[in-house]
């Protein structure tokens, strides 16, 4: 269902030095731009539950403690055209309101405008799996939209 979703109405990226991240409810995306002509075998890729650490030709990218948790037996990376790292987590949480603010502990912070078109994207996301009938790919959101959004669970049907 995400990726449907996702094609339809694209995604919201967080920049870094290194490339970018972003998410759906279900996964975090890591894109990695490397040197032309890397090979797997000089990519070392540690993807635990909680920690994640990425070397490239010996040189660390990045590592530390992930912003949430993750499904480790469900985590891949892959090296496309020799120039792209393309990993993907699988969250623990797959609410809408589990909106990650950054992709390690204080590093990789989203600033407070992709934060925010973030979690607007995952509440649109949630909506969607609620309401299978309605595309909401193009919708806008205002309002209360932090925390996945409203809760209807409550009301009469």
């Amino acid at each position: 269902m995400s990726v449907h979703f996702e094609e339809r109405s694209g995604v919201v990226p967080c920049k870094t030095p290194w490339g970018s991240w972003y998410q759906t409810m279900e996964e975090v995306f890591i894109e990695v731009n490397v040197p032309h002509g890397t090979t797997a075998k000089e990519v070392k890729c540690h993807l635990g539950s909680r920690d994640i650490e990425l070397l490239v030709k010996g040189k660390e990218i990045f590592k530390g403690k992930l912003f949430g948790t993750t499904v480790s037996d469900e985590a891949t990376w892959t090296l496309e055209d020799k120039c792209l790292i393309r990993i993907i987590l699988m969250k623990t949480n797959r609410e809408a309101g589990n909106c990650w603010s950054s992709l390690l502990e204080g590093e990789y912070c989203a600033n407070a405008w992709v934060q925010d078109q973030m979690q607007r994207k995952l509440t649109l996301e949630r909506f969607q799996r609620e309401n299978p009938g309605f595309d909401f790919s193009g919708a806008e959101i205002s309002g209360n939209f932090a925390g996945g959004g409203p809760d209807f669970s409550s009301l009469q049907k």
